[in-house]
């Protein structure tokens, strides 16, 4: 038995793990949210029909595997016009790919502007050891 998740769904897991207490998980909750929406902009993410080892020859510096949603497909987050190309040469190739409806580049470099924001505002959060194994 264990608890799975991604993204913000690893703060739910944590809750649920024992990890958060249901006030600090709503809290990260909350100020990543809020930190998140500072970066907003040239950023953008896509799903494409594509194990991440085939995808790792396409990226560009502006690019990153943001998430391996299965063995055959991979989010990919950066620079709107570096995705946008990529997109456009894994489609002539007929793979099937969907830009995800989001204004930054989760998971990726981007969000590195907003870390020490992040990590101040998150200080007297104190997890505890989760009685439940989390998977990330």
């Amino acid at each position: 038995q264990a608890v799975v998740g991604h993204s913000q769904g690893e703060i739910a897991a944590a809750h649920i793990a024992g990890a958060l207490t249901l006030a600090d998980a709503a809290r990260v909750v909350a100020l990543r949210s809020r930190a998140l929406t500072t970066i907003t902009g040239p950023g953008a993410m896509a799903s494409i029909n594509l194990p991440p080892d085939e995808i790792t020859g396409f990226l560009t510096p502006g690019l990153s595997v943001a998430a391996v949603n299965s063995p055959a497909t991979t989010i990919v987050a950066g620079d709107e016009g570096e995705l946008t190309a990529l997109l456009t040469t894994v489609r002539e190739r007929g793979t099937r790919t969907r830009v995800l409806p989001v204004t930054y580049a989760s998971h990726s470099p981007h969000v590195e502007a907003v870390r020490d924001e992040l990590l101040a505002a998150l200080a007297p959060i104190r997890p505890q050891p989760a009685t439940i194994p989390i998977l990330s």
